[in-house]
């Protein structure tokens, strides 16, 4: 019997009982249930994304007993710390860079110039971000500013297709290869918004705006816009 009910409409009046019915569990809906619960890499994700913005350090042995999995697991599911880290940044990085394009004033050089500008300035201001720098500098040089790394590789591409709606919306004209400035840009970003683990300098978003608009400044096409 699929469905059995428990409990009758109380015959008093008044009587707050209302019946109810439990309904009986196929093999089916157990597993289907089971398998809701059942940990996986996007768990995963989830939980080390969760533990990141709260400033918390992301153990790999610690994520693994909190999903009630081994090491050996957890790795084959979100490969090392590192490419875990590198996922969770750029997963926190890519929709504040659209949140900084969103409404960015100006055209052309100048609109690229605001968009880098907001996103440093937002990256900077992110807790969770100084955190993590501050309690893995090198290790987050190492997954931010490498080519090696996803999140660099991404930013850049992104970084590209702006310049590239520039150039096709605004007649941009860049003063390198799209690809190639866009690196650029992306360079002089870390060079400034990551100073203090560089160089020993306070980070400066002020300087960064300067050198993006001085690269693409033709005619005064890239002014700095206002902050």
């Amino acid at each position: 019997m699929l469905r059995s009910c428990v409990g009758r409409l109380g015959a008093a009046a008044g009587n707050p009982t209302i019946g109810r019915c439990t309904i009986s569990e196929t093999r089916l809906a157990r597993m289907l249930a089971e398998a809701d619960r059942r940990p996986d890499a996007l768990t995963a994700f989830r939980i080390a994304r969760r533990w990141f913005m709260a400033g918390r350090r992301i153990e790999m042995q610690e994520l693994a007993a909190e999903l009630g999995v081994n090491r050996a697991t957890l790795f084959r599911w979100v490969g090392g710390r590192d490419e875990l880290l590198a996922e969770i940044i750029w997963s926190l990085a890519e929709p504040t860079l659209a949140l900084a394009a969103d409404g960015a004033p100006g055209r052309g050089g100048q609109r690229v110039v605001a968009i880098m500008d907001r996103f440093a300035t937002m990256l900077d201001e992110a807790d969770y971000f100084r955190e993590f720098l501050r309690r893995e500098p090198e290790r987050g040089l190492r997954i931010l500013t490498t080519r090696a790394s996803a999140v660099q590789q991404r930013l850049v591409a992104a970084v590209e297709t702006l310049l590239r709606d520039e150039i096709t919306n605004a007649g941009l004209h860049p003063p390198l290869p799209p690809n190639d400035l866009a690196y650029l840009i992306v360079r002089i970003v870390e060079s400034f918004l990551y100073a203090d683990i560089i160089t020993g300098d306070q980070p400066d978003i002020t300087k960064a705006q300067q050198a993006i608009a001085a690269l693409l400044d033709r005619d005064g096409a890239a002014d700095m816009p206002p902050r």
